[in-house]
């Protein structure tokens, strides 16, 4: 059983959810598009580390932290107590970004493997999706196209269990005030520039582990030491 200890020592990214392509998407940006829309998303003079418009507490913004030397590099671990989510390095480092998880009794802890990512990609609420919420969700149950204001944002990892596609998203989001909190309808929330950043480092193939949040029962994971749980850092920072 895992549950959360304790993740580090400091050193040297409206709708998030569950979430599917539209099974006939009208239109797929073009390089340039894609590359206007990151303009439009990143600020100017952006610095991963101190830029920061979106008012965002200090402690989530991007950093380099001294990561258990037995983590794999290519990971990525969300603490989902702290909200922070951990993409393992070589070397004995990871980056630590800022996230917002899913909702009371959405947040789906678990062991996952990144199966296929998208800049800029299509998004359409789940049929479950809408009939929670038909008030926010029935507009877009065609789909909604790319762009800056798609739920999806800049950005997203899709997560799977096996060959299975469970509708979990690593993204970016439109909303990013929300960062910090419980927000989504279960996926994992970052601001564009910064999961702009970390799609560039993440490989297809790479394991994906959400941590137990309040409330959420234990997870397994094969490669964590249960005794210990899921400490990350090698102390806090």
């Amino acid at each position: 059983m895992l549950t959360r200890r304790h993740f580090i020592a400091t050193s040297v990214a409206l709708f998030s959810p569950v979430v599917s392509a539209p099974a006939l998407a009208s239109t797929w940006p073009s390089a340039s598009q894609k590359a206007t829309w990151d303009a439009e998303v990143t600020p100017w003079n952006y610095d991963p580390a101190t830029t920061n418009p979106w008012g965002l507490h200090p402690r989530f913004l991007p950093q380099r932290v001294e990561a258990r030397p037995d983590l794999v590099p290519g990971d990525i671990h969300v603490d989902a107590l702290a909200r922070y989510l951990y993409h393992i390095e070589e070397g004995g480092t990871a980056m630590r970004y800022g996230v917002a998880i899913g909702r009371d009794g959405l947040y789906e802890p678990g062991t996952y493997t990144i199966k296929r990512k998208v800049e800029w990609p299509h998004w359409t609420p789940t049929a479950a999706m809408v009939r929670r919420e038909p008030e926010t969700y029935a507009q877009f149950e065609d789909g909604m196209e790319p762009g800056p204001s798609n739920a999806l944002g800049s950005r997203a990892l899709y997560l799977y269990v096996g060959e299975r596609d469970t509708y979990l998203r690593i993204h970016g989001t439109p909303q990013p005030w929300s960062i910090g909190s419980r927000a989504s309808s279960g996926c994992v929330r970052m601001v564009m520039p910064h999961i702009n950043d970390l799609y560039e480092q993440v490989e297809i193939g790479s394991t994906a582990v959400l941590y137990p949040a309040e409330g959420d029962g234990p997870v397994t994971a094969h490669d964590w030491d249960v005794s210990r749980g899921p400490s990350l850092q090698t102390s806090e920072g």
